[in-house]
């Protein structure tokens, strides 16, 4: 099975010794993703939807580097620093997915890096 890395720099790049993302035989793995409006380069700690919409965007442009979209996800892990923030995080993650959303987990953590609220990661099929 062929093993190539992803990376693009329409999505953050790694902040470790790690790839944005992996594309393994007909499988991609992506590395979470945390906020990071691309357009500004800042982090959104503010609004938990503006948040995990661009923590989902990100992940798009990984997989748009591999030549896939997000309706080829899979599964999505979803961190979140609160769970009180899980129905607006929902609303926002929702609309990424409109139809046929994929299999998806969400779990509240300690902290994530730089104090973002949201990191979301992805399974994705070509």
């Amino acid at each position: 099975m062929s093993k190539q890395t992803l990376s693009t720099d329409k999505a953050p790049g790694a902040i470790g010794p790690y790839a944005q993302g992996i594309l393994a035989g007909s499988l991609i793995f992506t590395s979470g993703q945390l906020p990071i409006d691309m357009q500004t380069g800042l982090l959104e700690t503010d609004d938990i939807k503006k948040a995990v919409r661009h923590a989902l965007d990100n992940l798009r442009a990984i997989l748009q580097a591999a030549g896939a979209d997000r309706e080829h996800i899979v599964k999505t892990t979803v961190f979140l620093t609160d769970l009180a923030d899980f129905a607006a995080a929902n609303e926002a993650y929702a609309a990424f997915f409109p139809d046929a959303p994929p299999a998806r987990s969400c779990v509240q953590v300690a902290a994530l890096p730089k104090n973002a609220r949201v990191e979301i990661e992805a399974i994705a099929i070509l």
